[in-house]
């Protein structure tokens, strides 16, 4: 099961309108979940788009956006919704995607200038909105910046290497680093005050691996070195951990945190540690309730 794509939401959008009910915006988009969607799992219904709506919603708010530009149906007054009599002749079909981004009324809408001259018609994308697009090439620059922040962590001096994990549980809101004999040992790399006067402290062990995984007796050895005045610890490597030293650092009674590669550039990216951010798009709708004056 997954969730309707947004030009999969144009008929059951239709059925609801069909006997001409006019509805306001909100409450057809929560009668279309009601009607069709509601036996979606949990975690499918609660599933949001970057921005925080949730998908669902959002989906069939496109439907309904592309619905109107298509002629289907209109808008009789602020933020309330009504199918046309093309809406309603559709409703007996499976109306489709193509079936609208080829309709006059689409094309005109969105460049009237084309039709006129009888050029090409715009070509729309299938199966995605416009903003699943936009998230979609987020998304892969997103992973292919992890990719090259993890090469570039690999290829990093192991005390540099331990300088940026310091840097990233500062900017994460941990305290300072603290520069003690410890920090020189073979166990400890850093010490981190978990609260600013450092009543608590945090011991810190980074493993810039290319290929080696953390073992057992990495974990072992590391908390071995923590002693007997903190019980909380970060083994952080750009490489993986294997499963006995997962097991090792479930069962210590120490709390040990593994923060493998993949996790320890998804930090990186959220905290922008080692990334700035180049450009900044804003995406802008509009505010229904900003015109329900009445």
């Amino acid at each position: 099961m997954e969730i309707p794509k947004f030009h999969e939401t144009f008929s059951p959008i239709l059925k609801i309108l069909k006997d001409g009910v006019v509805l306001h915006h909100k409450d057809l988009i929560n009668s279309v979940i009601e009607s069709n969607y509601s036996d979606l799992p949990r975690e499918l219904l609660e599933q949001t788009t970057k921005t925080g709506e949730l998908l669902i919603k959002n989906r069939i708010a496109w439907g309904k956006s592309y619905l109107k530009k298509g002629g289907y149906i209109f808008y009789p007054e602020r933020g309330m919704v009504k199918i046309t009599e093309k809406g309603v002749e559709a409703v007996k079909e499976n109306l489709e995607l193509k079936d609208i981004v080829n309709d006059s009324n689409f094309n005109e809408f969105y460049n009237p200038e084309v039709n006129k001259n009888n050029e090409n018609k715009i070509s729309k994308p299938i199966d995605s909105t416009p903003q699943e697009l936009i998230e979609s090439g987020f998304s892969e620059i997103e992973i292919q910046i992890k990719n090259e922040l993890l090469e570039k962590l690999k290829d990093t001096d192991p005390f540099a290497f331990q300088k940026v994990i310091l840097i990233l549980l500062q900017r994460m809101g941990y305290g300072n680093y603290i520069e003690t004999a410890k920090s020189h040992d073979g166990g400890i790399d850093g010490i981190i005050n978990e609260d600013k006067l450092g009543l608590e402290k945090i011991y810190i062990q980074a493993k810039r691996y290319t290929e080696n995984k953390v073992r057992e007796k990495d974990i072992r050895n590391f908390i071995g070195a923590m002693s007997g005045d903190t019980r909380k610890g970060v083994f952080v490597t750009t490489s993986f951990f294997d499963d006995s030293a997962i097991k090792k650092a479930k069962e210590a009674h120490h709390t040990i945190i593994l923060i493998d590669g993949s996790k320890l550039v998804e930090l990186m990216y959220q905290f922008n540690v080692g990334v700035q951010v180049l450009e900044v798009y804003e995406i802008k709708k509009i505010d229904e309730d900003f015109f329900d004056f009445g």
